[in-house]
């Protein structure tokens, strides 16, 4: 029994053996069809990511209320700075009108300075 035992580990093994000499390691090179498309659609999500800063520096918020009632209070703003951005945030249970962003605080509080007169009611933040 144990001779048989012994035998049959011993096949198994040749067997083993002589079917791993025919097993080889997958060798090849793998090449990427890119279009050249696609490596410009790349560096334009690059800019418009670097432009995009959401919570980045400091905001003023000029306005907070409805949406028709700060799209309004928006385009007035607009009208009378033209060289400052504004957007509309919704903040739960009102809208929000933002001005910036500002990278620094002592330009975001110049601003607000500036603009104190026609919106009293503005306040720097940093979201």
């Amino acid at each position: 029994m144990r001779n048989l035992h012994l035998k049959f580990s011993q096949t198994t093994l040749f067997f083993l053996l002589l079917c791993s000499s025919q097993i080889f390691p997958q060798e090849g090179k793998t090449t990427v069809n890119q279009s050249p498309k696609f490596e410009e659609l790349l560096n334009e999500k690059r800019k418009v990511n670097s432009t995009l800063a959401i919570n980045d520096g400091y905001k003023i918020q000029i306005f907070s209320g409805s949406s028709t009632d700060c799209k309004k209070q928006l385009n007035d703003f607009k009208k009378e700075y033209k060289e400052l951005d504004g957007t509309i945030v919704f903040s739960s249970p009102q809208y929000k009108v933002y001005i910036g962003p500002f990278r620094s605080r002592l330009h975001a509080e110049g601003t607000l300075n500036k603009i104190k007169d026609k919106y009293p009611t503005s306040l720097l933040i940093k979201p």
